[in-house]
């Protein structure tokens, strides 16, 4: 599949020689090399074309951008909420200008079609920093009427509560969808007075880089968010282990969330964790099939399953089971594959070799229990890492495709005959990131939505995002909830004051 970086627009040009040449390192306000000059190879992930050199820092580039943090974080958090509302609302308004060169950049990253990245994520990504400047301002305690008896004669007890910036965060967010899983964690943290190390993924820093410059341009003080690009065996476990940061918020897969909690466990760092799924998409018989199909295919098939709340786990009531998962198989088979630049394409690549030859196995390993691939399952194109849309049948439970987050375009297909069934099936898993009902009945969407263990229930629809409503997940999906004021919880902390007056 052929494709020439002379392609890319002027400022994305401009940029890949400014900070793809190994001086990524965003400390203060000053760009540098890691400390050592060590460096790695980002790709694109369509055709496998090197895009340039990202600095990989070590511990003592990890220890200067959180000692930069620590020392910025007394100036920010003194800020009046109005100047950091001012602040988020200008970083808004400048992501909005360089809306289509972001698009374009995390396509070449990451490997999604670009209109992903132009409709939804980068105004997902936008959106953040909007809602969080208006919640700067709404941050507020309590005065409290307390019982305190003791207090000397003549005087009385006031109490009240205050919220006060946790500190020094550590950000640590997936290749998957990274300028907007981003901003849901910088929107919060600044908007709260917090001041911010970023570790953006190993295969996608590019646009991290690129909004370190923006967030410069915004006005915001040196300091206050720095940025540490590298690898997470090396960069990720210096940065979570660092006794200088107070808070982590994590987001990426569940064996590894195990590990940040390990590395918090060295001072009692507050963590949340946004973590794995296998949510169930569940079409009852009385669901709107032209409604459902498509969407039920969407909700796997986005960004080539490389989503944490894809509906990877397909039920379908035994009356249209066929039908549906026809269809579905039907959308995959129509799918148009290619370079995410390409104008026509519909899914992209997966984003690196490693990730491609991992859900191969999980399809090598689903063939040998058993498992039907309905349509897809093969490397597709002579270049890049795409895989085809598949979908998977003949599954029981307690199979591994069943079972465990595959992060592909992998759908596995299952009839069920009553609600009670099905709920219990859904509930069956490990994880409790999301769930999408589908059904005309009123009553039965309220029942279900209610009874199914997830963090969200979809009713006719899937992976319905907004920055004013909270995700996140029960059982092993994590802890806390980005978006949605109750995010900024994740990084404020209560201070109980009492006052003999």
């Amino acid at each position: 599949m052929s494709f020439d970086l002379g392609s890319l627009g002027q400022s994305n040009r401009e940029f890949l020689a400014r900070r793809a040449g190994g001086e990524g390192l965003l400390i203060g306000s000053a760009w540098r090399s890691a400390a050592g000059g060590a460096t790695f190879a980002t790709l694109d992930p369509a055709t496998g074309i090197e895009t340039g050199r990202i600095a990989a820092a070590g511990a003592a580039d990890v220890s200067d951008a959180v000692d930069a943090a620590r020392a910025a974080l007394p100036g920010w958090r003194a800020t009046l909420p109005v100047d950091r509302a001012r602040v988020l609302w200008a970083i808004a308004d400048i992501l909005e200008r360089e809306i289509d060169a972001l698009a374009e950049l995390e396509t070449l990253d990451q490997g999604k079609p670009l209109f992903i990245g132009r409709w939804a994520e980068i105004p997902g990504a936008i959106n953040q920093f909007r809602f969080f400047a208006g919640q700067a301002m709404a941050i507020e305690g309590n005065s409290i009427e307390s019982s305190i008896g003791y207090q000397p004669a003549g005087k009385q007890m006031r109490s009240w509560t205050v919220r006060e910036a946790v500190g020094v965060v550590a950000a640590i967010v997936p290749w998957n969808s990274p300028l907007v899983l981003t901003a849901m964690k910088l929107a919060p943290a600044l908007a709260a007075g917090c001041t911010v190390v970023l570790k953006p993924a190993e295969d996608t820093s590019l646009t991290a880089l690129r909004l370190g410059e923006l967030l410069l341009e915004a006005g915001l003080p040196a300091g206050v968010v720095n940025v540490v690009t590298g690898t997470g065996a090396e960069t990720g476990a210096a940065l979570a282990a660092h006794p200088g940061v107070d808070k982590i918020a994590f987001t990426g897969s569940t064996a590894t969330g195990r590990a940040v909690l390990d590395a918090a466990k060295t001072n009692f760092k507050r963590v949340t964790l946004e973590l794995g799924g296998k949510s169930p998409s569940i079409v009852m018989p009385d669901a709107d099939l032209s409604l459902a199909i498509p969407g039920v295919a969407n909700a796997i098939f986005f960004n080539a399953g490389q989503v944490c709340i894809a509906g990877s786990r397909l039920y379908v009531h035994r009356s249209i089971h066929d039908e549906v998962v026809e269809g579905v198989a039907a959308y995959a088979k129509a799918m148009k594959l290619g370079h995410g630049l390409s104008p026509d394409s519909q899914m992209g690549p997966l984003v690196s070799q490693r990730q491609a030859e991992r859900v191969e196995g999980f399809l090598i390993r689903a063939k040998g229990e058993g498992a039907t691939l309905l349509t897809g399952g093969e490397r597709f194109g002579d270049a890049g890492t795409f895989v085809s849309p598949t979908v998977v049948v003949d599954v029981k439970p307690g199979m591994e495709i069943v079972e465990e987050e595959v992060f592909g375009p992998v759908v596995v297909a299952q009839a069920f005959d009553d609600a009670e069934e099905v709920v219990a099936a859904a509930n069956d898993s490990q994880y409790g990131l999301a769930a999408s009902v589908w059904t005309e009945s009123l009553s039965t969407a309220h029942r279900m939505a209610g009874d199914i263990r997830a963090g969200t229930v979809w009713i006719n629809c899937h992976a319905m995002y907004d920055a004013a409503l909270p995700i996140g997940g029960v059982r092993q999906s994590g802890w806390g909830r980005d978006s949605g004021k109750q995010a900024l919880d994740n990084y404020l902390e209560w201070k109980t004051i009492c006052a003999v007056v």
